[in-house]
């Protein structure tokens, strides 16, 4: 199993590219909370796309993974703005540690797996719900929608931000779609879904959760 995979299995959200180029357009359009770079990509190699992220003031976590495991590539890679150089073989239990570490330090929260607010409970990682002990009938893209809610609470979040985060850069929904969902997920959580008390509105730039 990749290292994609047993991160989705954690609960991150992830997307990958296959070449430099891709990855630097990836990291444009999706704006990653942890970038996990290779040093050897065809096009434009890790140790550049990490300058030109950190040149943009990116405040992502950057981890390089690579098979090169001299000191001076990776004192190379730290000082180009890396917060991490790991060297291949390794093992899962170790990366995994590596990737919360960086993503602790970057001030960024480990992917919530239960909440509770006001009567609503939520289980993430089964995805259940219930209200007032009743159990929430909701589809699985309405649970990584409040769970992006919930890890954001109280920062107004774009209808492209929850598009990129929640659908990926891989499909082109509308904004539409982010709207029609959101109606979908008042029904399930709130008591009066024409004034909402969870998910407000912010006019012309998207939604805030409140819990």
């Amino acid at each position: 199993m990749g290292m994609k995979d047993n991160l989705q299995m954690e609960g991150y959200e992830v997307a990958t590219a296959t070449d430099g180029q891709k990855a630097l357009e990836l990291v444009e359009r999706f704006k990653p909370d942890l970038i996990i770079l290779d040093i050897m990509l065809p096009k434009v190699d890790g140790f550049e796309i990490c300058r030109r992220v950190r040149e943009q003031k990116s405040q992502a976590g950057i981890i390089i993974v690579s098979v090169k495991k001299s000191a001076s590539d990776k004192v190379y890679g730290l000082e180009l703005g890396a917060d991490d150089y790991i060297t291949k073989p390794f093992s899962l239990v170790e990366f995994l540690a590596r990737v919360k570490a960086v993503l602790r330090r970057r001030g960024t929260a480990t992917p919530i797996k239960m909440y509770n607010f006001g009567n609503i409970s939520v289980d993430f990682e089964n995805f259940e719900a219930t209200k007032k002990g009743k159990k929430i009938e909701m589809s699985p893209r309405e649970f990584k929608i409040l769970r992006l809610f919930v890890e954001n609470r109280g920062r107004v979040i774009s209808r492209n931000e929850i598009l990129n985060k929640v659908w990926g850069y891989e499909v082109f929904p509308t904004t539409r779609t982010v709207d029609n969902y959101i109606v979908k997920l008042r029904k399930a959580i709130e008591d009066d879904p024409a004034d909402p008390q969870w998910i407000i509105s912010v006019r012309s730039v998207g939604y805030k959760f409140t819990g």
